[in-house]
């Protein structure tokens, strides 16, 4: 008798508890969204304003940015915003599937255990140093080889890609290593080659999370803010090439926000709220091609 009592007692406690943690997570995870509400709520009503007295369309298509005129105009750091990511991601994406590859399925063990230490430690590694870097030996090289002062579309699109490069190795090698192993062992028994393997098997059967991957690089490239500005030049400009100047849109935050007021003050909102707009949109995009592809 007493023993039944002890375990009815002890399903009562692991119901309790079961209710208590399910309560937990709806709660934090509810947490998660209004934290995420409130600062895109902030960010609105700062720059509405912005747009009410500029003009929507104004504001995102004008040429010219000058606080002396009040005049706003984001189109050029719109324009090198997106210079810049692609141009990462052309750098970045290649390379880290490839690397993936090579730590998955190519590489010898010493020489991967090396390897992926290396990989995750340049997380670590604070932007400004990957700037310092860039701004040092990088520009030089471009300046030198290239044309203008060599802090350029460029030198940010090569600083940028080394900074986004973890995530996507890390990503798409945990992606290949879920691929079931009968995946490998099937098409190597009908007569592939590990490289007809690699291709056409694993590629293919990891590709979700390799899109994940470069969703989640695209967000880190458009959200870099340190490293770019000490590599871009930040002139506000519509950029003819690569080798030319320009400024991004968190740039001309960190640059101008400290002495903004007025006006000013609610252009530079309004600029984070197409930065936020903008970073919905691209990550609605790749999550569509990521459905897409799961099907």
């Amino acid at each position: 008798m007493a023993s039944i009592i002890v375990a009815g007692r002890k399903r009562e406690f692991h119901r309790i508890s079961d209710s208590f943690w399910q309560y937990a997570v709806y709660i934090f995870g509810a947490s998660s969204f209004l934290i995420l509400f409130l600062i895109a709520l902030f960010i609105v009503r700062e720059g509405y304003p912005a747009f009410v007295k500029i003009g929507i369309w104004q504001f995102i298509s004008g040429t010219t940015w000058d606080v002396a005129d009040n005049i706003y105009g984001i189109l050029p750091m719109i324009i090198g915003t997106l210079y810049v990511t692609i141009g990462a991601l052309i750098i970045s994406v290649p390379l880290g599937i490839f690397t993936a590859i090579f730590l998955t399925d190519v590489a010898p063990i010493k020489l991967r255990s090396a390897m992926r230490p290396a990989i995750e430690l340049l997380v670590g590694i604070p932007s400004v140093v990957y700037g310092l870097v860039g701004m040092l030996i990088l520009v030089p090289i471009i300046q030198k080889f290239g044309q203008g002062s060599g802090d350029s579309i460029l030198a940010a699109s090569i600083v940028l890609a080394v900074m986004v490069l973890p995530t996507i190795v890390s990503i798409t090698e945990d992606s290949i290593l879920a691929v079931p192993r009968s995946y490998r062992e099937g098409a190597l028994s009908l007569g592939a080659t590990r490289w007809q393997m690699i291709w056409h098997v694993l590629i293919p059967a990891a590709r979700p999370g390799i899109i994940a991957s470069i969703i989640l690089g695209m967000g880190r490239a458009i959200g870099e803010t340190m490293a770019m500005i000490m590599v871009i030049g930040n002139s506000i400009i519509i950029p003819d090439s690569i080798f030319s100047s320009a400024r991004t849109l968190t740039g001309t935050l960190a640059l101008e926000l400290k002495y903004a007021a007025g006006l000013h003050w609610n252009a530079l909102f309004a600029t984070g709220v197409v930065l936020f707009v903008l970073i919905l949109i691209l990550n609605s995009i790749g999550l569509i091609m990521l459905h897409g592809r799961s099907k």
